[in-house]
């Protein structure tokens, strides 16, 4: 099969994925004995970032675009970058200080890869902590290029199962930023 054939065949099964889980509620599977993102593993800062215990890494609770109002991230509309632009909302953030801090920048892979929630799917994160909305969030762009090979991708995961993989960096993904380190 030809690499083209194959993207459009990707997008095509992502964005089916992301279309019938727009009418899914959150299923938690009781065959994984624990949480593997409870809610107990995070410090709510109530300045609209997220701090996790395990791993010390500081979080914005939303999406980039969403906003809270009157509950965590309930204004606004989820935005979406190419992969280069997504680094660049970085600076952009930072320039603004967003909770009085000036070094938000994406995550890497592994990172970004600490906030799935191996137990749920629709969404397979902690919804009390990062609320998701489903029909405008699909897949997150973290900081990893392809190590090997082409530099036109880079990983991503998407949040309906949690999965991640390699991406066209011009494909247009939501954007969580992340402050400390791994």
């Amino acid at each position: 099969m030809n690499k083209m054939f194959i993207t459009k065949l990707l997008i095509a099964f992502w964005l089916f994925a992301a279309a019938t889980s727009a009418f899914a509620a959150q299923t938690c599977s009781a065959n994984i004995s624990s949480f593997t993102a409870p809610d107990s593993r995070y410090t709510d800062n109530s300045d609209g970032t997220v701090t996790d215990k395990r791993t010390g890494l500081m979080w914005k609770q939303c999406s980039e675009g969403l906003t809270t109002n009157a509950s965590a991230c309930d204004s606004g509309s989820a935005a979406t970058f190419t992969w280069l632009e997504a680094m660049r909302q970085a600076q952009t953030v930072n320039s603004e200080s967003f909770a009085g801090h000036e070094d938000w920048r994406m995550p890497n892979r592994n990172e970004l890869a600490s906030l799935v929630e191996r137990r749920c799917q629709f969404p397979s994160i902690n919804e009390n902590l990062f609320p998701y909305i489903q029909d405008q969030e699909n897949r997150y762009w973290s900081s990893s290029p392809r190590q090997f090979g082409s530099a036109e991708t880079a990983k991503s995961i998407a949040f309906i199962f949690g999965n991640g993989q390699l991406s066209l960096k011009s494909l247009l993904y939501s954007v969580r930023l992340v402050r400390g380190g791994l």
